[in-house]
């Protein structure tokens, strides 16, 4: 009897160009002055995306444009988090501490604040063009792409 074996990473081929943005804008501020500069429609989705189990969420933008088959995605890279640590001092009662936690969406890049992710035909998309516009804005304090290939944590952009 023949056996036959179905490799996972032969369905992935979904390809879509990735910038990174530094800024220490707020989400809606900076998906504001995307909308304005590049022409876009990002809209804040209702619910963020969570990852392990409610420990972090990052804040997502998202238009389609029907036009031309695109999909742009504004997502941030950051989370902090306040969380309660309770500590002893050996003495009879505890204290409470509040400690600030910072998560990553993309890990090996931390020190990135956002990320555009731009999905669908993309072949008419033009990446310089979208950079230099990024450039322009003063809030930005620089923009490049990203090649997502290199990434190890590229399953978290899967959205």
């Amino acid at each position: 009897m023949a056996l036959h074996k179905l490799l996972v990473n032969d369905f992935y081929d979904d390809a879509y160009k990735l910038i990174a943005i530094h800024c220490g804008l707020e989400d809606y501020r900076l998906a504001y002055l995307l909308n304005k500069t590049l022409d876009l429609k990002l809209e804040r989705n209702e619910k963020d995306l969570d990852f392990q189990y409610l420990t972090s969420s990052y804040s997502f933008f998202e238009w389609n444009n029907k036009s031309q088959y695109v999909t742009w995605n504004l997502v941030s890279n950051v989370c902090k988090k306040e969380e309660v640590s309770l500590y002893s001092t050996g003495s009879l009662f505890t204290q409470n501490e509040s400690v600030l936690k910072t998560f990553h969406l993309i890990p090996e890049l931390n020190k990135v604040d956002f990320f555009i992710k731009i999905s669908g035909e993309i072949q008419n998309v033009n990446e310089k063009l979208i950079l230099n516009k990024l450039q322009n804005i003063s809030q930005i304090v620089t923009s490049y792409a990203v090649n997502p290939l290199k990434i190890k944590s590229r399953d978290h952009l899967i959205f």
